[in-house]
C-alpha cells in the first residue's frame, strides 16, 4: 500500500476518485482550498509510548459464515492509513502504511463533525450558546429556510426536520449538491441548486418534516451548527476551534480546515489532522473533559449528558428513517453510540475515519482510512469490534 501521487493531476474533479483517494486524503490543501486552525504556542502533550503487540487479539463475536477475525486481519483488511490505541494515556500501538507518517494530516471527513460538536457544548458552557433557541436567533438569515424554529439541540442531536439526502452514491443527493457549492465538486449542468458557498447553500434547504423528530443523519445540520457557533461566539470557526481546543489539548502541529470558496469552513467534514492529535482530541471524551496536559477543555456535565442522552434519544434513533445498523444505539451531540448501553462511543467519517472511545477501559483508538466507497458496513463493523477486543483485552490483563 502506496501513496505515491498518482500520475494524473488531481484536481476538483476527480479527488475523490477511488484510486486517487489515498493519496488526495493525505494532500488536501494541494487540491481544495484550507485554513490553519492554530495549536498556538503551548507546549506539545507528550505522549508515553508503551508499545504492545495487540494484532493477535481474536474478535469475540463472530457472525454467522464469517472466519475468525483477529485485529490484524481487521487492520490488513480495511485500508487502514494509520491506526492508533491509547490506554490510560499511553500509545500501545502506533502504525502508518504507504508514506504516511506521524506528521501527515489526514482528511477526517465526518469525524470533523465531533470537532464542531465540542465547539458547540464549551460555547454552552461560557454561557454564549443557548441550546434551547431557535438558530435565527443567531443566524437569522436562516428565517426563509426550512430550518426556521429549529434549535441548536435539534442540530446537535440531527434531528430537526430538513429535507437533506445523505445518499452518496447519487449525484442529485443535496450531500453531493452541497459539494458543488462550496467547489469541492465541479457544478454539473443538471445541478438544479445555484448557491454559491456554504452559507447561502445552508439558506436554500427545505424542511420536510417537523423539527425535533426521529433521527436523520444529515451533514447540513452540523453546517448550520457551525454557522451558529461563528455567530454565538462572535468569531470565525478558524480562531473557535484554536481558542477553545486545538491550542489547550497540547496538539502537536495546526488542524487544518477545508473551507469554501468564500473562506467558511466545510464543517461537517474538511478537517485535516495527524493520528497522534485525534488521540489528544478523544482522549477528552474518555477523560471526564480533562486533556493530557491536564488542562479542563470541557465541563464534566457535557461528557455526561453526551454519554446519556435525552430520554427519547435511543427511541429517535431506533424510529430513524435509515438504516443506521446499531440496534439499541443513540446519537447525540455530534457522536455515535453503537450499542445500547454507553460504554463506546464513536466519531465516525465516510472512508473509513474513526476515533473510538471507551471511558469505562480508559481506552481511545483512532483509524484512518481510505475506503473505496464512502459507506462500507463489510469495513466499519469489524472495525468497531476490533477495538472492542482491544478495549476489553487491556480492561481484563491491564488492571488498574
Amino acid at each position: 500500500m502506496t501513496t505515491a501521487k498518482p500520475k494524473d493531476p488531481i484536481t476538483v474533479e476527480n479527488w475523490q476518485h477511488q484510486d486517487n483517494l489515498r493519496w488526495s486524503f493525505q494532500n488536501l490543501s494541494s487540491i481544495l482550498p484550507t485554513s490553519p486552525v492554530s495549536r498556538g504556542g503551548e507546549p506539545t502533550a507528550k505522549l508515553h509510548m508503551m508499545q504492545m503487540d495487540l494484532g493477535s487479539i481474536e474478535l469475540i463475536e463472530k457472525h454467522e459464515n464469517e472466519p475468525s477475525l483477529t485485529v490484524r486481519s481487521v487492520i490488513q483488511a480495511t485500508n487502514t492509513d494509520g491506526w492508533l490505541v491509547m490506554h490510560r494515556g499511553k500509545v500501545l500501538v502506533e502504525e502508518y502504511f504507504g508514506t504516511m507518517n506521524s506528521v501527515t494530516d489526514h482528511l477526517l471527513m465526518s469525524v470533523s463533525k465531533t470537532l464542531v460538536g465540542t465547539v458547540a457544548g464549551i460555547l454552552n458552557e461560557l454561557g454564549k450558546l443557548d441550546l434551547n433557541l431557535p438558530i435565527t436567533h443567531y443566524v437569522p438569515e436562516l428565517a426563509t429556510s426550512g430550518y426556521a424554529g429549529a434549535t441548536t439541540r435539534h442540530l446537535l442531536d440531527m434531528r430537526s426536520g430538513i429535507k437533506f439526502s445523505e445518499e452518496y452514491m447519487d449525484p442529485q443527493a443535496e450531500v453531493r449538491l452541497l459539494e458543488q457549492a462550496i467547489g469541492w465538486a465541479v457544478r454539473e449542468d443538471t445541478n438544479p441548486n445555484p448557491a454559491q458557498g456554504m452559507y447561502e447553500y445552508l439558506a436554500t434547504l427545505q424542511a420536510k418534516t417537523e423539527h425535533g423528530g426521529p433521527f436523520e443523519y444529515r451533514s447540513c445540520e452540523t453546517d448550520a451548527l457551525g454557522w451558529v457557533c461563528e455567530r454565538a461566539g462572535g468569531k470565525k470557526m478558524q480562531e473557535l476551534l484554536s481558542e477553545l481546543i486545538w491550542s489547550q489539548i497540547g496538539a502537536q502541529q495546526d488542524l487544518v480546515m477545508g473551507t469554501d470558496q468564500f473562506d467558511v469552513g466545510m464543517f461537517d467534514g474538511g478537517f485535516n489532522a495527524t493520528l497522534r492529535d485525534l488521540a489528544r482530541f478523544g482522549w477528552i471524551y474518555v477523560n471526564k473533559g480533562v486533556a493530557l496536559n491536564g488542562k479542563k477543555i470541557i465541563d464534566e456535565a457535557w461528557i455526561t449528558d453526551t454519554f446519556t442522552g435525552d430520554p427519547d434519544s435511543r427511541q429517535a434513533f431506533e424510529d430513524s428513517p435509515g438504516d443506521n445498523r446499531m440496534p439499541g444505539g443513540m446519537y447525540r451531540n455530534q457522536i455515535w453510540f453503537p450499542y445500547p448501553g454507553s460504554d463506546v462511543a464513536l466519531a465516525l467519517g465516510i472512508h473509513g475515519q474513526m476515533i473510538y472511545m471507551n471511558p469505562n477501559t480508559n481506552t481511545v483508538g483512532v483509524k484512518l482510512s481510505s475506503w473505496p466507497y464512502p459507506q462500507d458496513p463489510g469495513r466499519l463493523f469489524p472495525t468497531i469490534r476490533a477495538f472492542d477486543a482491544i478495549a476489553n483485552h487491556l480492561a481484563a490483563t491491564q488492571p488498574a
